[in-house]
């Protein structure tokens, strides 16, 4: 069985979880998220603490009771503290604005890139070079950040393109005559 399973997701103070027969809730300052639970998986609400097990001694349900674990302590950790990625743009006419739920990218193309952000998902430009991406959803977070890395990805020679905040991008040599 999963190690990571074994151990209680406590919830902190101003959230809340409600379980019913196929689904959990985890309700807080943020917002509201929402989990179908999958067979395999029991979940039981011991006061502040959620402790999630297998049903039975197979290995899937073992995989699976972690698997929930993490993502249960993922809904926790976003309703009362959020998620956030940091995109950088590197390269010269590179540009980013964020306008309402829409960012709209410059990035050496003929025409401007107009990304439309999912619901719960917010995004800001502390400058034109730099984009956070925020809100409850890590899954949703982490999916907005890589759509829009994935217009114009890092590239290895000269190091243009937008990548995110932490990422180390290996360049490479030109080649010689």
């Amino acid at each position: 069985m999963s190690r990571i399973a074994n151990a209680p997701v406590s919830l902190p103070r101003g959230v809340e979880a409600s379980i019913s027969t196929s689904q959990i809730s985890v309700k807080g300052g943020k917002g509201t998220l929402d989990l179908m639970l999958h067979s395999l998986v029991g979940v039981d609400l011991d006061g502040e603490q959620v402790k999630v097990s297998a049903r039975d001694n197979s290995r899937e349900a073992g995989a699976l009771a972690g698997t929930f674990r993490s993502l249960i302590n993922n809904m926790v950790v976003g309703v009362s503290e959020g998620f956030q990625k940091k995109l950088e743009l590197q390269g010269i006419g590179y540009r980013a604005k964020a306008s309402g739920q829409s960012i709209n990218l410059s990035v050496g193309y003929s025409h401007p890139i107009d990304y439309k952000l999912p619901e719960g998902i917010t995004a800001e430009t502390p400058s034109q070079t730099e984009i956070v991406i925020s809100g409850t959803d890590k899954q949703k977070v982490g999916q907005v950040a890589a759509e829009i890395r994935n217009f114009r990805p890092p590239e290895p020679y000269k190091g243009k393109g937008i990548r995110y905040a932490d990422e180390r991008v290996y360049r490479k040599e030109a080649k010689k005559k």
